[in-house]
């Protein structure tokens, strides 16, 4: 009896070892073994089935058993998701097995700046090569997205998987400002004296946007319109000159902006027609939105840079008037450095 005991034991003893090292040499290959010696991206197609992309991997080694591989899928829950993946280097098999079912592909950071027009936030679109497609739509296409205008998206920083195509990001940015929108015509549309409508508040908050990149600045800015609009003042804005000379665009590209070209025939030149633009001349920020929304409590009707990356204001022409020679020497002094 006490013979078969013993061996009893070593049986038992042999048998837990064995699972041991069967266990150790699962964990070494699902958990630690890897042949990835560098980062590496891989792309699972759209309808693309577990054995496909574990022979993907192997045929790109990355991975070194694609029977391995779909038993990691299996326990992960059976199924992987469409999209680019980053495989960092000494990415085990459980490892891609597990981002791939949980979805975690890889992302790319998108910032649209403030004061943008749509053209130009289209070409910088264009510029990142992670993301995918058209900035335009086809002949057939219909939508928002297809017909975008100045004011309709919401200049943010966007966090997109990396091959997201331009077009969705355009319309996630087009949501986010109808989502500001709804929310202002839910708090009741209240808007400062003359301002009445959604459109009345983005157009003067576009034109606050481009005369000033300080937010600290942006509510004197906008009172400094507000009360030339309840004076039944022009605006006589600069930015709308170069909205309309551009034609949309926005940007001068290092031309100069010219005392002749402040009779431009445009709907958009405040110099010589009274009002507001008819619409937008860039997309805003929340920061411009608020300042038009509660602008500050003034009665400022001029103002002119500084030289300091501001503005002075003043209430009356006389004072603009010295304001303004003051800056006009120090471009003197600018341009001779």
């Amino acid at each position: 009896m006490k013979i078969k005991s013993v061996l009893k034991n070593k049986f038992y003893t042999y048998s837990a070892i064995i699972l041991a090292a069967v266990f150790l040499v699962i964990l070494i290959l699902f958990g630690v073994l890897s042949p990835v010696l560098a980062p590496a991206s891989v792309t699972v197609s759209r309808g693309a089935s577990v054995a496909f992309v574990a022979n993907q991997l192997v045929d790109n080694d990355l991975i070194i058993s694609g029977a391995l591989f779909k038993t990691a899928v299996r326990l992960n829950g059976g199924k992987i998701q469409t999209g680019e993946y980053d495989i960092p280097a000494r990415a085990s098999i459980w490892r891609i097995a597990r981002m791939m079912a949980r979805g975690n592909v890889a992302t790319v950071t998108i910032t649209i700046p403030e004061g943008l027009t749509i053209k130009q936030t289209k070409q910088l679109l264009l510029g990142y090569s992670a993301l995918s497609g058209s900035v335009e739509c086809g002949d057939a296409a219909d939508g928002p997205v297809c017909n975008l205008h100045d004011g309709d998206i919401f200049p943010d920083t966007y966090y997109v998987a990396k091959g997201t195509g331009r077009l969705a990001l355009l319309e996630l940015a087009r949501k986010k400002m109808d989502d500001i929108r709804s929310a202002w015509e839910k708090t009741g549309k209240i808007a400062p004296a003359p301002l009445k409508t959604w459109n009345e508040i983005l157009t003067l908050a576009s034109i606050v946007q481009k005369e000033t990149p300080r937010e600290s600045e942006m509510p004197v800015v906008a009172s400094v319109y507000i009360n030339r609009l309840n004076k039944n003042m022009r605006l006589q804005a600069d930015p709308t000159i170069v909205y309309a000379l551009t034609g949309g665009l926005g940007d001068m590209r290092g031309n100069a902006l010219l005392r002749k070209h402040l009779k431009i025939d445009s709907p958009y030149n405040t110099y010589t027609n009274a009002g507001l633009p008819p619409a937008p001349i860039a997309n805003v920020g929340r920061a411009a939105i608020r300042a038009v929304l509660r602008p500050a409590d003034t009665n400022y009707l001029y103002f002119v840079a500084d030289g300091r990356g501001g503005h002075k204001f003043s209430k009356s022409y006389a004072e603009h008037q010295k304001n303004h020679a003051d800056w006009r020497e120090i471009k003197k002094i600018k341009n001779k450095k």
